[in-house]
């Protein structure tokens, strides 16, 4: 694998192609390299989220799914292989359970905002639901196995759970608690 990696430019993509895994050359707006970028995307935003202030247990599970979303792009990067296994998206679903446990219930819906990790985890989510939406088209014109929707799919429905643990971790002084939209409804409902 590191002799893959020693040649960094070699000019193989100055005619607008790029390779697959498989060793076929496709367009590089392929929905396929797309979806890879798209995959690649949100892993540099989770390396921006892990450049800060983090509780260790979060720190470690955002460091397993980047290395899970690797898995993901290599499948997506070699068609008909499948590298992204069940049990990564049943431990997504497994911390999403035990994460929003320690969560107070929503009354209302909340801004992407609070302290900066996470303001940087509904980044991160709202690039999944980007990659998570170039994987279903991607699947809609070739075949794509189920595990990188789904994955994506719960990996933003994560993310969402992380900001708010986050806001509560309060690690950078400016957190402490989701930061509500003032809907009219609610408005209306806290008068009567």
């Amino acid at each position: 694998m590191a002799n893959r990696l020693t040649q960094i430019t070699t000019r193989t993509g100055d005619d607008g192609t790029t390779g697959l895994a498989d060793g076929r050359r496709v367009p590089k707006h392929h929905l396929r390299i797309h979806a890879l970028g798209e995959v690649d995307e949100l892993n540099s935003h989770l390396g921006v989220l892990l450049a800060e202030p983090l509780p260790q247990p979060v720190r470690a599970l955002l460091v397993t799914i980047q290395h899970q979303l690797f898995n993901l792009g290599g499948e997506l990067s070699m068609p008909g292989m499948s590298l992204l296994k069940d049990e990564a998206v049943a431990d997504l679903d497994a911390a999403i359970e035990a994460y929003n446990a320690e969560l107070p219930r929503l009354a209302e819906f909340i801004l992407p905002a609070g302290a900066r990790s996470a303001a940087l985890a509904h980044v991160c989510r709202t690039v999944a639901r980007r990659a998570e939406r170039a994987v279903v088209d991607l699947a809609a014109h070739e075949e794509v196995n189920a595990a990188p929707r789904l994955y994506l799919n719960r990996l933003s429905d994560l993310l969402f759970v992380l900001a708010r643990v986050l806001n509560r971790a309060n690690l950078d002084g400016r957190g402490g608690d989701d930061v509500y939209w003032r809907s009219e409804r609610l408005k209306r409902d806290q008068t009567t």
